[in-house]
């Protein structure tokens, strides 16, 4: 009998760590759901996953509307479908110095980064408990640990996160569920590549591997987070750094 696939939601997964992470899932005989308010990207990530013959699909979802992420909970239970696994990675930026930062701004990171995985989580965190088995995963940053100037709201939703992390393992992990959390440092992407070439070599100059992190190095730790070999991992903030925050 052909063992039945597990199904993930990869929330921002249409482009950036998110697209490659939504590969490397894929790869790996998950059927993905790429959860993003971007649809022609969105769609366009899932097309191109599925011309390799995977499972992999688009729903426009707004992470930080609750009724947005029922529907889609009940999008794929009409197909069939239960979240085995979650990975909270949709994230935005909006970088400024305190005195300069508009109370809005801080907000906005704050209900994007930090309550968007919380209504994800709530969204899917029933059906976990019902069939007693479930991979959480949440986006982190370093940051979070040491903050950085110029990103309060960015550093105070990523630290909130890794409190999320650890009160939801702590709720769940009698019920089969693990929650985990991934702290990367400088990763390659269309973002940190724009920023200037003094600033990158200063980051460069700190961290102890003398290289940056590529969207791959995330997507492969997560795959083992949401992998049996990672069972008796929860409640875990784990580095993805070279050794920059060390």
């Amino acid at each position: 009998m052909e063992e039945k696939k597990l199904t993930a939601v990869v929330t921002g997964g249409a482009r950036g760590i998110g697209k490659e992470i939504t590969k490397k899932l894929c790869e790996k005989g998950f059927i993905v759901y790429i959860w993003d308010v971007l649809p022609e990207e969105g769609l366009k990530t899932a097309e191109e996953i599925e011309k390799t013959g995977a499972q992999c699909y688009f729903l426009k979802v707004d992470i930080t509307d609750e009724k947005s992420c029922e529907e889609a909970i009940k999008n794929l239970a009409g197909k069939g479908y239960s979240v085995s696994v979650l990975v909270n990675n949709a994230g935005i930026t909006r970088d400024n110095l305190v005195m300069k930062m508009s109370v809005e701004d801080f907000r906005k990171v704050l209900e994007v980064n930090l309550v968007g995985a919380f209504v994800c989580t709530k969204s899917v965190i029933r059906q976990m408990i019902r069939n007693k088995y479930g991979k959480i995963v949440n986006i982190s940053s370093v940051i979070g640990l040491f903050g950085n100037s110029g990103q309060a709201n960015y550093a105070s939703s990523k630290a909130g996160l890794i409190g999320l992390t650890k009160s939801t393992a702590k709720e769940v992990a009698s019920k089969g569920i693990t929650v985990n959390a991934i702290c990367p440092g400088f990763i390659e992407s269309d973002m940190t590549m724009k920023l200037p070439e003094e600033i990158k070599n200063a980051y460069l100059n700190n961290i102890p591997a003398k290289r940056f992190g590529s969207p791959a190095d995330v997507a492969d730790l997560v795959c083992f987070l949401v992998s049996d070999e990672s069972s008796y991992i929860t409640g875990e903030v784990i580095r993805l750094d070279g050794g920059l925050a060390m």
